[in-house]
């Protein structure tokens, strides 16, 4: 006779000490600390006579090497979309989950549904939203000129009948609009809440690994840009796409933080428009203003984002300061990294800005991480500084060192072919990234210290 299935309790967990409460409440009665109870699901184990005691012949798992298995190669199926399809890892995999994160407004939405009419022409297609109703969704669908006849549509925020509709319909790519409208039956807390994100997830997890279903989880995002919802929720899922955009501006740029099917850090470039969101086939071209005449304080860098070169223009601005403490202002890069600089530059140069504020500005909202910028910032630092034009076909790059050395970066090649195929005829790198073979209609300009870029100019 089967054993009766015991119900299932719920309690709360405090994050900061981890206490247990039966009830919730504002406050931890153990630390003292404010709205930091979480509801969490008790499930009770339950007693198999069968794995008492000693009973690893009966275990179904076995241990294996790597040599053992044999597995195909994972291949992605494409999404009609070249850029999605780069920051995904050259398509979508089946089983995959993956998690879409923004700010509001910025077209989450309108890319998915792009992307799902598209998908919809040759496999199932579910879009799952919690937020519209369907004729708001058949509304942005004609006004974005998109084929309605395929894609399936469903407006639920329960998980549980989410998935039961699924298993029905069987859909081989799904749309969850989003993740923190949804709930599940088995929790009280309202939706939303890190209980309800976190079991939700799970569930829908579970499911695609099960059948072989990828999913897209949009995810909304706190007032500081991180995902709202619990921290693990980035560990459950396979991918993780952060939507970036400047205000007033119609570029799009998706990046990847995650991926357990390709590279990180790839950049996926888009241009909203009226029929939605388009993708860019020449993103270098839309970070350069080349002016018709030479100004000072603006010089061109090859940034590297995932596998591709891309390049974009650093510009600096120098002024004298009214402050006894001037302003070190950066956008598109590392403030300290910037400060940093500027202490190399007085150090090994003898060039002092103790009394100029200095601002430092990526054009077109990019964010760039690598050091290969620092050679670019200097150039233009000093170029503004004495108000000196640099040429209009010159690039560089290269990380500038405490002891200031030029140091080296990866796939400097590349970086110079990208700079020659874009009409750059000068370039000044690193010694250990000059190329071995002269490239054509490009001049490399190589150098071992900063002090030798000084002399230069």
């Amino acid at each position: 006779m089967a054993e009766p299935r015991k119900p299932e309790r719920r309690s709360y967990y405090c994050s900061a000490c981890g206490a247990e409460s039966l009830k919730w409440a504002g406050q931890c009665p153990d630390c003292q600390a404010w709205n930091t109870l979480q509801e969490t699901l008790q499930t009770p184990v339950r007693h198999n006579p069968r794995f008492d005691g000693y009973a690893g012949e009966m275990s179904v798992n076995r241990i294996c090497t790597l040599a053992d298995i044999e597995g195909e190669a994972v291949v992605g199926i494409p999404t009609g979309n070249a850029e999605l399809d780069r920051v995904l890892g050259g398509g979508l995999v089946s089983g995959s989950v993956v998690l879409i994160g923004g700010d509001p407004g910025i077209g989450k939405s309108t890319l998915l549904i792009q992307t799902m009419t598209a998908l919809a022409r040759s496999c199932k297609a579910l879009y799952v939203s919690g937020e519209e109703s369907p004729e708001q969704i058949g509304l942005r669908a004609r006004r974005l000129g998109l084929p309605r006849d395929a894609l399936r549509l469903l407006t639920e925020t329960c998980v549980e009948r989410i998935l039961m509709l699924a298993r029905e319909e069987t859909p081989a790519v799904m749309v969850i609009d989003s993740i923190q409208t949804l709930y599940t039956e088995q929790l009280q807390s309202a939706p939303g809440s890190v209980a309800q994100v976190r079991e939700s997830a799970a569930q829908l997890v579970r499911f695609a690994k099960q059948r072989g279903c990828a999913i897209f989880l949009v995810g909304h995002v706190t007032k500081e840009g991180v995902l709202a919802g619990p921290r693990v929720l980035e560990h459950m899922v396979d991918t993780v796409l952060y939507f970036e955009g400047e205000p007033g501006s119609h570029f799009r740029l998706v990046r990847t933080i995650k991926n357990r099917f390709g590279a990180v850090n790839e950049l996926g470039i888009f241009a909203m428009t009226d029929k939605g969101l388009r993708e860019v086939s020449n993103p270098s071209a839309i970070f350069l203003s080349r002016q018709d005449e030479e100004v000072s304080g603006s010089v061109i860098m090859v940034t590297r984002e995932g596998s591709r070169p891309l390049l974009v223009e650093v510009q600096a601005l120098v002024d004298e300061s009214p402050l006894s403490n001037p302003r070190r202002v950066s956008l598109g890069l590392e403030q300290n990294r910037l400060s940093m600089l500027l202490a190399v530059l007085h150090r090994h140069c003898g060039v002092a800005m103790f009394n100029q504020d200095v601002y430092v500005n990526v054009v077109g909202g990019v964010r760039i991480g690598e050091t290969a910028a620092d050679l670019a910032v200097l150039l233009a630092v000093l170029s503004s500084y004495r108000d000196r034009p640099g040429p209009r076909d010159l690039i560089a790059f290269g990380e500038v060192g405490l002891a200031g050395e030029i140091r080296p970066v990866q796939n400097g090649l590349e970086r110079l072919r990208e700079a020659a195929k874009h009409g750059f005829r000068r370039a000044v790198v690193a010694r250990k990234n000059a190329p071995k073979k002269p490239i054509d209609g490009l001049e490399v300009v190589a150098v071992d210290r900063l002090s030798e870029i000084v002399d230069l100019l």
